[in-house]
């Protein structure tokens, strides 16, 4: 029987990370216990496969990711190692036990060769896999970097820390750019938009950040969401990123003008840890500390067109719900999001 997304896939210890392939049905996931599992996943009930597990990690598996190719996988761990597993068995190929001298808490793919690390204690790591070295090392952050992000042509690094600042790094030329003014909380993941002339850094305030491409040392705008936080966040286009918050919905929100959509899912109360959008970006996958990764159905998101002119829209409507699944929570869990829809109330304007 099809079904309109994959069933949910249930681990035995808290997911902490997911990733899925570039190009095929292939999730992976590394749980609290420094386990990683690839799971092949479809929308056929009952297809969802465990592939192979790996138990390597002494401690948790905070970060997972998949090489450009998608024939290798990274993965990093509160116990200071990186490790390349082979995505077909699961075998370990690469390893640096001692990469950082904190716990590891981020990766990113780069180019083929070429891949950077983050840990908690605000250290920046580019690595080059041919030399088997770090080829740029850098401790500009004061606290843990939380996520990464790389322009389309592997030279400017963006870095988000639990400092409140964006760091700016030139992988070609190997050196430190500049960090951003602190923003209020802590930055929690950054990612491109608008064909990469704007950078959004999601707060644990609640509030995403907008930059603009040349201008990283202040905030060009703000938008404050009625969430607790933003956790996690990508981008389905070039315009709408999906965010997780401590409160388990995920949002569906539009990047200037600024608005938010609706509900994609929940986990009911339980914070999200991570977001990653399948090839095509029809498909969702969440994982959160109810020891499941969902998915959701986003296909509508790519042909939503957001209008400038802003509606007036009443007090007491929840919000709208953008997937099936995102429908049957019932009006109780909508009571605290209903104000989400109303503009005048969102802090921030699209030209603060």
């Amino acid at each position: 029987r099809l079904r309109e997304t994959p069933e949910d896939i249930c681990f035995e210890a808290t997911a902490n990370a997911i990733a899925l392939h570039p190009a095929r049905p292939l999730l992976a996931a590394g749980d609290v216990d420094g386990d990683v599992y690839l799971y092949s996943y479809s929308c056929t009930e009952g297809e969802n496969r465990q592939l192979w597990s790996s138990g390597h990690h002494l401690k948790s598996c905070r970060d997972v990711a998949f090489s450009q190719d998608g024939q290798k996988l990274f993965t990093v761990s509160k116990d200071k190692s990186i490790h390349l597993l082979t995505v077909e068995e699961g075998r370990l190929e690469t390893r640096f036990s001692k990469a950082h001298g904190s716990a590891l808490n981020c990766v990113l793919p780069i180019d083929a060769h070429v891949f950077a690390t983050g840990d908690d204690n605000g250290a920046l790591k580019v690595w080059d896999l041919r030399k088997g070295v770090a080829i740029l090392e850098a401790q500009q952050q004061e606290e843990y970097i939380s996520a990464m992000a790389v322009d389309g042509n592997g030279k400017i690094l963006l870095t988000a820390s639990g400092d409140g600042t964006l760091g700016v790094f030139n992988v070609k030329r190997r050196r430190f750019e500049l960090l951003s003014e602190p923003q209020n909380g802590d930055l929690t993941s950054v990612v491109l938009l608008k064909r990469g002339r704007k950078v959004a850094c999601g707060s644990s305030e609640g509030t995403i950040y907008l930059f603009n491409w040349d201008g990283f040392g202040a905030t060009s705008d703000r938008f404050a969401l009625r969430a607790e936080s933003v956790d996690c966040m990508v981008p389905v286009t070039d315009s709408i990123v999906c965010v997780g918050s401590l409160d388990g919905v995920i949002r569906a929100v539009n990047i200037l003008p600024n608005r938010v959509l609706g509900c994609v899912g929940q986990h009911l109360g339980e914070p999200i840890e991570q977001l990653a959008v399948a090839p095509g970006g029809q498909l969702l996958a969440s994982c959160a500390h109810d020891q499941k990764v969902k998915f959701w159905d986003i296909s509508a998101l790519g042909d939503m067109v957001v209008d400038d002119y802003r509606k007036k829209k009443k007090k007491g409507v929840p919000l709208r719900a953008l997937s099936g699944k995102a429908v049957g929570s019932g009006e109780d869990f909508f009571a605290d999001l209903r104000d989400e829809a109303d503009p005048e109330a969102a802090a921030g304007s699209d030209s603060d």
